[in-house]
């Protein structure tokens, strides 16, 4: 079989997750073997880009393909079943790789005549939950670009480096927990992923460069064939270091959200991080690399294209009326989901109107404080300059008192020694009252001086004599 046109659909071709990648792989994969993929994707974006440099083209309207594809690789229902219904007469297999997300259930359709799962657990998904007959079911465990992803050097003997590898990881998920073991094991830890805003368009040039690395299902995969030690772990939980013990167990799980069956915590990473040992994660990457490469995995599914087309010719002319009733149910299936979808977006819309008002009102109130707050510096400004003010003739006030505080004392001192003076003379004034010239003297006042003042003397002298 040869120059197979392949229309490949997914639920976006946007940010660097498993399905988008899934998608580029298998893309790439064919076009390198002569066939034309072309991915489809109402929303588009980096994988999308990727995808157009690779020359392989890429559409978010299927009317803008002129020809039919020969077969509708279809990925997530909805897009799956608008290619069904834009081209009708071609041929379809449906591939799940997921449990729980809602975009990767199964449609019943009559021209879907398989369906991949990617490991046992999407099985299960399609068998038991949806009524998909057994031996309408595939598995191709999902795989590696051994190309891409190189091995690494031997690790040490004790981890010094490890990363979270994980579109899920942040602190408010598992980041802070693994960090805290990591520390407690002396090893230093980054992380990888849309979550942490820290996206590695090429993490096969940084897996490389650790020794340990938490991750699972793809991201799991891609890190134990270059050669790390690999604990799973994710958002929903903690599995085991990826031993060769445990290696046949865990791989047909995808190492996927089976595996996490541990809850999250210090001491439980603690422990997985003590099974580090490089000799057996050497023993992993090998087997890895000689059971999960790309090559393999298209040879299969070519096979399985193969079939398809063939089964499809051999039924004739399609079944327009079966294809309307599985049409129908479909609409059935997807109407409650897209009311209540409705439903919750009227209330995601009254919520963001009321998170816009309160935005409005906080940012008014903002605006209020940020005018207090000015009027506040303004006011306190004022008042500090006023208080300098006051400090300042506060302290000239005091100065001043000081001063004439100084010149009192000097003041008291001088009337002190005034009244010494005072009261010495005061003494001898009453000594020169009590004298017997001062008495002649005041009676005989009327007498001339000039006749009295001798004789007053002369008295005087005669009274000192004798005293």
């Amino acid at each position: 079989m040869g120059g197979l046109t392949v229309l490949i659909t997914n639920n976006t071709l946007a940010n660097r997750a498993g399905s988008e990648l899934y998608v580029r792989d298998i893309a790439t994969a064919l076009l390198k073997r002569g066939h034309t993929p072309i991915a489809f994707s109402t929303v588009l974006g980096d994988v999308a880009r990727e995808l157009r440099e690779a020359t392989i083209p890429v559409i978010d309207r299927l009317d803008a393909l002129a020809t039919p594809p020969d077969i509708i690789h279809g990925q997530h229902h909805v897009e799956a079943m608008m290619a069904l219904l834009h081209f009708p007469g071609t041929p379809a297999i449906y591939v799940c790789h997921g449990w729980l997300p809602w975009e990767e259930a199964p449609p019943r359709f009559p021209r879907i005549l398989r369906y991949v799962a990617v490991d046992h657990t999407c099985r299960d998904r399609l068998v038991l939950e949806n009524a998909i007959p057994e031996d309408r079911v595939n598995v191709l465990l999902n795989f590696v670009d051994l190309e891409r992803f190189k091995p690494r050097g031997p690790l040490p003997s004790r981890p010094d480096r490890a990363l979270i590898f994980s579109n899920n990881a942040d602190d408010q998920t598992h980041v802070r927990a693994v960090r805290d073991a990591c520390e407690r094991a002396g090893i230093a830890l980054d992380v990888i992923g849309l979550s942490s805003g820290n996206v590695s368009a090429e993490p096969e040039k940084v897996l490389g460069n650790y020794d340990i690395v938490f991750a699972k299902a793809r991201c799991a995969l891609e890190a134990m064939s270059v050669g790390a030690a690999v604990v799973l772990c994710d958002a929903a939980g903690l599995g085991p270091m990826v031993t060769t013990r445990e290696l046949d167990r865990l791989r047909p799980l995808n190492f996927g959200i089976r595996t996490l069956g541990q809850s999250i915590s210090v001491d439980a990473i603690t422990r997985e991080i003590a099974y580090y040992d490089a000799g057996d994660a050497a023993l992993v990457s090998k087997r890895i690399r000689a059971t999960a490469g790309r090559d393999a995995v298209i040879d299969e599914l070519l096979s399985l294209y193969d079939k398809v087309i063939a089964e499809h010719a051999a039924t004739g002319a399609n079944d327009w009326a079966a294809e309307c009733r599985a049409a129908a149910e479909y609409l059935r299936w997807l109407a409650p989901r897209l009311k209540e979808n409705e439903r919750l977006q009227g209330q995601r819309d009254w919520i963001e109107a009321q998170h816009n008002m309160l935005q409005s009102r906080f940012a008014a109130r903002e605006r209020e404080t940020e005018d207090l707050k000015s009027c506040h510096a303004m006011e306190t400004a004022r008042l500090e300059e006023q208080v300098s003010d006051s400090r300042q003739k506060a302290l000239g006030l005091e100065s001043e008192a000081a001063r004439l505080e100084e010149q009192v004392s000097d003041a008291r001192r001088k009337v002190a020694d005034l009244a010494g003076e005072l009261e010495i003379k005061g003494a001898d004034l009453a000594k020169i009252a009590n004298s017997l010239g001062w008495r002649l003297l005041s009676r005989y006042g009327k007498i001339k001086h000039r006749f009295l003042l001798p004789a007053y003397r002369y008295l005087q002298r005669l009274l000192r004599r004798k005293a």
